[in-house]
C-alpha cells in the first residue's frame, strides 16, 4: 500500500511543477510624449483666453490615459502658476494679460504611470497698448544642465527668441566658478554660442541674459557643468 501511495505521489509531481509555474505579471509601460500644438513656440497671443491643445498620447497596455498640463512663469517650470489634469487633449485656460509664460504636458495612465514630459513651449499673452515686450529668456542647447564634460575647451550654446518678431537680440553671458555667476564673458553679442577655456576637476556656473534693440532684457536662469 505504501508503495503504491509513493508511486502516485512521484508520478503526480511534475504536474505540480508545471502548475506552479504561473504567468509573468504584466509590465506597467509608460504612454507615450505627446506634442504641443498651440500656443506654437513663442507665439505672441492678443487674447489671454488660451486654449490648449496637443496630440494624444498611446498606452503600450491599452490603459487610459490623462494629462497633467503645467503653465509656469519660467522656462524652468519651478514657478507653477497654472495646472490641471483632464482627460482630453485640450483645456482651455484663462491667464495673465502682459506676461511670458512657458508650459509642458505629462501624459499619465490610469495606474499613475507617467510618460516624458513634452518639450517646453513659449508664448506671451499680449497686455492693452503695450507696444513692446521684453525677450523671452534663453533656451540652453549644450551642455546640458548639470552634466559632466571633457575637454579643456567648452562650448556654450543657447537660443533666443521674442513674440516681437522684428526685434533683433544681443545677449550678456556671465560665466565663472560662483554658484550666481557674475563675471561677464561676454556683451552685447548677437551669436549664439562662445567657446569658454575651463580646467578639470572644476564645476562652473553660467547664464545668458537676452536683449532687444529696445533695451528690453530677460535675466536668464543659471546652467552648471563639471569637468571631469
Amino acid at each position: 500500500m505504501r508503495k503504491a501511495i509513493k508511486m502516485i505521489a512521484l508520478f503526480s509531481l511534475p504536474l505540480c511543477v508545471a502548475c506552479g509555474g504561473g504567468s509573468k505579471e504584466l509590465v506597467n509601460e509608460m504612454p507615450t510624449t505627446v506634442n504641443l500644438l498651440y500656443p506654437t513656440q513663442n507665439l505672441l497671443c492678443i487674447d489671454n483666453n488660451i486654449s490648449f491643445d496637443w496630440s494624444d498620447a498611446t498606452d503600450p497596455n491599452g490603459d487610459n490615459i490623462s494629462y497633467k498640463v503645467e503653465i509656469s512663469k519660467n522656462r524652468e517650470l519651478t514657478n507653477i502658476v497654472k495646472a490641471q489634469t483632464i482627460s482630453t487633449s485640450q483645456s482651455t485656460i484663462t491667464l495673465e494679460k502682459g506676461v511670458a509664460y512657458y508650459w509642458r504636458v505629462i501624459a499619465v495612465d490610469n495606474k499613475g504611470k507617467q510618460g516624458e514630459p513634452s518639450s517646453v513651449f513659449a508664448f506671451y499673452t499680449k497686455a492693452e497698448g503695450e507696444s513692446n515686450i521684453a525677450p523671452f529668456t534663453a533656451e540652453l542647447v549644450k551642455p546640458a544642465d548639470e552634466i559632466k564634460v571633457d575637454g579643456l575647451i567648452v562650448t556654450l550654446e543657447w537660443k533666443g527668441a521674442d513674440s516681437n518678431t522684428g526685434d533683433t537680440l544681443t545677449y550678456d553671458v556671465y560665466f565663472g566658478e560662483d554658484v550666481t555667476p557674475i563675471t561677464l564673458k561676454e556683451e552685447g553679442i548677437s551669436t549664439t554660442s562662445i567657446e569658454v577655456t575651463v580646467e578639470s576637476g572644476k564645476t562652473y556656473y553660467w547664464k545668458v541674459n537676452t536683449i532687444d534693440n529696445t533695451g528690453a532684457k530677460s535675466i536668464g536662469q543659471v546652467w552648471s557643468f563639471t569637468v571631469n
